[in-house]
């Protein structure tokens, strides 16, 4: 365990390195970065002997703080969000390296050092076994990518993200509060071994533990309607922050959820139903919203929230699986939230990592002034483009793999006797169908309109391929898509073994589930293999063919024009409208239009803009009612400290003499 705890302080000891060297800017990176690195390194040790089957690592030690001790543990369901967030962090270390080249110094310094400290803070979280150093590494968690959301403060869109960032998390902030003192009252100990002693599944009490984990983790998840912090925060923060923030940080709120899960004991039916449908719901919208945007990382940022939603899908399989006594359910739907908790990491990391070189290279991440990069990036290109099939759930990349194990688990629920079950399978597979072909639609609208085609402005028309330190941690997230997707057998024998030693599940039925599913899986894995090969001697036959002919290069057909030109592709917006207008009803699309007039029309346009309803009509509204009622309170502030004291003087003399009365 020291390891663990070794690995932390090098990631801090970065951080405060690239402080003490923020003169200049390029030395206080590379401090930062080996920080990351090195830290990475030390705490995989103890992460592959947890997950080699080397038992759980603790270390428990007393402390000031009450009802409790400082208490860290790495388990195995601790491994499987480690394992993410320190490969997608030394990525992002690498790729932030060349990223912020041409900072200011003291910005480029500042970057480091708050990167560091949110890597370091994200590693506390999934070890922490105490709830005050959980939520203290929590607190750390959303103040330091805070700090990175708005680092270009002099916007005011970036302040306006960074403000409604910071509001929404300590809004699921104060549900987590409420959640542990319930935990901790009921317990009489902080400390999450108490927690399980509780054993109080099924009752009202557990229900409420359950509703208030779903708020307050959901938050940081990014469940709808609790999503309007994501696209606002990501296109602000720079784009390896973004990638991090995205791919695992908003992950901690999912293993906080599946955590408190292994408190509440047995669940109840209807926490699985929930699941299930807050998962379909925020897949669903996630991905509409996403097809509407015209922000490459505002696109993404949505696609986080469908993301997520299938991650809740496969919680809630499971949860129905356990709570009707259907082992294989929780098996395949623990298995693949679990699963696609790792492979959401990987290839939407590339995404953002993507995003960030084509923006590094253009200086715009406006879909309709993008085009053609494909011919100028095609290192850039190619590893999107990877990303893309993977986020689809397309074989043979891991995003598939993943998806399967809760199709295969939602379809084993519809055969199931019970109708608790059956009916939310059936609305499961229709659902996870519908976000899959949205999905496809969405990437090839955005891999199209950016990387295909002709440069449509002197942005793209002057684009150039990125350096090595963008270029690397792009192949291997690239490499790992493709690993588990080739691996996957061998990859969920071994969450499997997280799932068996997190829930209870009986030995013999975790035997069948695991050959059943590797069964599937290996005839997958087999027609996937082929696939890539007959792909591979494709292209080789091709350039054999060709090898001795002349190849040139002539234009499109230009449907009669004389002088075709970049404005006769489609747009993000009339690509996107035919599906945009089946759904206009639930997304509200504003458009614009300029149609042509005369026989020689001088111009015509289309515009859309979709702005997300959950923001304007629901957040929105409450935050300016709630600032309205804050302003008439103003005269409360009077700039006197006497009178402050007083306030203070008066607030406890109510807390005594409420403490009296009980």
């Amino acid at each position: 365990m020291p390891a663990i705890l070794t690995g932390v302080l090098l990631m801090l000891a970065g951080s405060v390195g690239s402080l003490l060297l923020h003169r200049s800017g390029r030395w206080a990176s590379v401090a930062a970065a080996a920080g990351v690195l090195s830290g990475a390194y030390a705490c995989s040790g103890p992460v592959v002997r947890v997950l080699s089957g080397g038992g759980a690592e603790a270390l428990t030690a007393p402390w000031s703080v009450p009802f409790g001790s400082f208490a860290v543990e790495i388990d195995l369901l601790s491994c499987v969000f480690l394992v993410p967030i320190l490969l997608l962090s030394a990525m992002a270390s690498i790729y932030g390296h060349g990223y912020t080249a041409d900072w200011h110094p003291l910005k480029r310094a500042a970057a480091s050092c708050l990167f560091n400290v949110l890597a370091a803070s994200m590693v506390v979280v999934v070890i922490a076994r105490n709830a005050v150093l959980f939520l203290m590494a929590w607190e750390m968690m959303s103040l330091s990518s805070f700090f990175l959301v708005t680092l270009e403060h002099e916007k005011a869109d970036v302040r306006r993200a960074g403000w409604i960032y910071l509001v929404a998390m300590h809004i699921g902030t104060a549900f987590l509060f409420a959640l542990f003192i319930l935990l901790g009252r009921g317990s009489g100990s902080l400390n999450f071994d108490s927690f399980k002693q509780l054993n109080a599944g099924g009752t009202s009490a557990a229900g409420l533990l359950f509703l208030l984990g779903v708020v307050g983790f959901g938050t940081k998840a990014g469940f709808i309607p609790l999503h309007v912090w994501l696209p606002e925060a990501h296109p602000a923060a720079p784009s390896h922050v973004s990638a991090v923030m995205s791919g695992v940080m908003i992950k901690t709120g999912i293993y906080g959820l599946v955590r408190l899960l292994t408190f509440l004991g047995p669940p109840a039916p209807w926490w699985g139903w929930t699941l299930v449908g807050t998962g379909l719901v925020s897949g669903i919208l996630g991905v509409l919203f996403a097809l509407a945007q015209h922000d490459l990382k505002r696109l993404l940022a949505y696609h986080s929230v469908e993301n997520i939603g299938i991650i809740g899908l496969g919680l809630g399989v499971g949860v129905l699986g356990q709570a009707y006594n259907l082992p294989f359910l929780v098996i395949a739907g623990f298995g693949g939230a679990l699963l696609h908790v790792i492979n959401h990491a990987l290839f939407k990391g590339l995404l953002f990592l993507g995003a960030g070189a084509v923006a590094h290279a253009t200086g715009t991440r406006e879909l309709d002034v993008l085009g053609g990069l494909l011919k100028r990036m095609p290192w850039t290109g190619a590893f999107f483009v990877v990303g893309a099939v993977a986020i689809c759930g397309l074989p043979p990349l891991n995003g598939f793999v993943s998806e399967l194990l809760i199709y295969v688990g939602a379809f084993r629920g519809v055969i199931a006797p019970a109708m608790g079950v059956a009916l939310p399978a059936v609305s499961l597979i229709a659902g996870l169908a519908l976000i899959g072909g949205l999905a496809t639609a969405c990437f090839t609208k955005a891999f199209g309109i950016v990387f295909l085609g002709e440069p449509r402005s002197g942005h793209a028309m002057h684009a150039h391929e990125v350096g090595g330190t963008l270029l690397f941690p792009m192949a291997v997230l690239a490499a790992g898509c493709l690993a588990i997707g080739l691996g996957a057998p061998q990859v969920v024998a071994v969450v499997i073994r997280v799932i068996t030693g997190t829930v209870t599940v009986p030995a013999a039925d975790a035997t069948q589930a695991a050959l059943t599913l590797s069964h599937v899986l290996n005839l997958v894995v087999m027609i996937g293999a082929c696939g890539l090969a007959l792909a591979g001697a494709g292209i080789l036959v091709r350039r054999q063919l060709l090898r001795k002919r002349i190849v040139g290069e002539a234009v499109t057909w230009d449907c009669g024009y004389l002088q075709p030109s970049p404005r006769m592709q489609y747009s993000a917006s009339s690509f996107a409208q035919p599906l945009m207008n089946l759904f206009r009803n639930v997304l509200q699309t504003r458009e614009r239009v300029a149609s042509p007039e005369g026989p020689f029309p001088a111009s015509a346009s289309l515009e859309t803009d979709t702005p997300d309803p959950f923001m304007e009509r629901l957040f929105r509204p409450v935050f300016e009612g709630a600032g309205a009622i804050i302003a008439r309170l103003r005269w409360l502030q009077q700039g006197r400290l006497q009178l402050y004291v007083l306030y203070i003087v008066i607030t406890l003399l109510g807390l005594l003499v409420w403490k009296l009365r009980q």
